[in-house]
């Protein structure tokens, strides 16, 4: 019987990006950046998301693609930011077809087929439009009909720094999370809201455990979650803006489901009852990507 220890750092070996699915990424997100750079003037592009900031759970099911745009020779974009959408997703389709391209709120996806199991069939790559303004870059919402500001960038860079204050197993912690609230139905939306608490909740250095670090996390996220969460970067809407009331409500029930669940858990560990333990952390909080043995 292995270790809660042990159990932990093979779900977190178990979390990270296979080669064979970094690679489909590598081949399609390349074959996509090629075919937006070759339809439109695209001054430099960069991958973004939860991939670009090595905060992915597999499996791999989206890639983010940030393109940004040339304002001379795009500029008819400028004062129609749904235009520019409109425009990405006719281009894609003369590639990948109708059926497989869709807008979405601020990107316009591709769906494409890989593998012929269940959980690898389809990887859905993002293209993100793009303008830079001054030290930001600003992308169309399709909901506010308008562009809105972000960088990717910061995220990215705080992504990092916070990696390394807590010794590494920041992003390892925040790709746990990020399965939990899979498991659960994704009761926090988007998903990059859990970064962006994650980056207040996560105190470093880190402990050297991850059941009392989880512990601490979700006993912290219900006490906060209807708070507004804000851009990291300074910019655009706040992240937590899809959580109404009631995704509040489910929220909030989930992360107390969850700390009760660590909670029996750790108390069958004690009494010796290590199976237990373990098969309340795989069936009660992440699913089946956590390990009994």
């Amino acid at each position: 019987m292995i270790t809660t220890n042990e159990a932990f750092k093979k779900f977190k070996s178990r979390l990270e990006l296979r080669d064979a699915e970094q690679k489909d990424a590598s081949r399609l997100q390349k074959e996509i950046r090629e075919h937006i750079g070759n339809n439109f003037s695209v001054k430099t592009d960069f991958l973004t998301g939860s991939y670009g900031r090595h905060t992915k759970t597999r499996p791999l099911k989206d890639v983010d693609i940030f393109f940004v745009l040339d304002k001379e020779k795009e500029k008819k974009y400028l004062t129609d930011p749904l235009l520019v959408l409109t425009d990405f997703k006719k281009c894609l389709v003369k590639k990948y077809g109708e059926s497989k391209v869709s807008i979405g709120r601020r990107s316009v996806g591709i769906d494409i087929a890989l593998g012929t199991t269940d959980e690898d069939k389809v990887l859905s790559i993002d293209a993100v439009p793009a303008f830079e303004v001054s030290n930001y870059y600003q992308i169309p919402d399709n909901v506010l009909v308008d562009w809105v500001k972000t960088d990717p960038q910061i995220h990215a860079e705080k992504a990092t720094q916070a990696n390394k204050a807590f010794d590494g197993e920041w992003k390892p912690m925040v790709k746990m999370i990020k399965k939990w609230n899979e498991t659960q139905g994704k009761p926090i939306k988007p998903s990059f809201l859990i970064e962006v608490m994650a980056l207040q909740i996560l105190y470093p250095p880190f402990s050297g455990g991850y059941v009392y670090e989880l512990k601490s996390f979700f006993a912290t996220a219900f006490d906060r979650i209807s708070e507004t969460w804000n851009d990291p970067a300074g910019l655009g809407s706040p992240v937590s803006d899809q959580m109404d009331s009631s995704r509040i409500t489910l929220a909030r029930q989930k992360l107390s489901e969850a700390g009760k669940y660590i909670d029996q858990a750790i108390l069958l560990e004690k009494q010796g009852n290590q199976g237990g333990a373990l098969r309340i952390w795989r069936d009660n909080i992440f699913g089946d990507m956590f390990p009994l043995s």
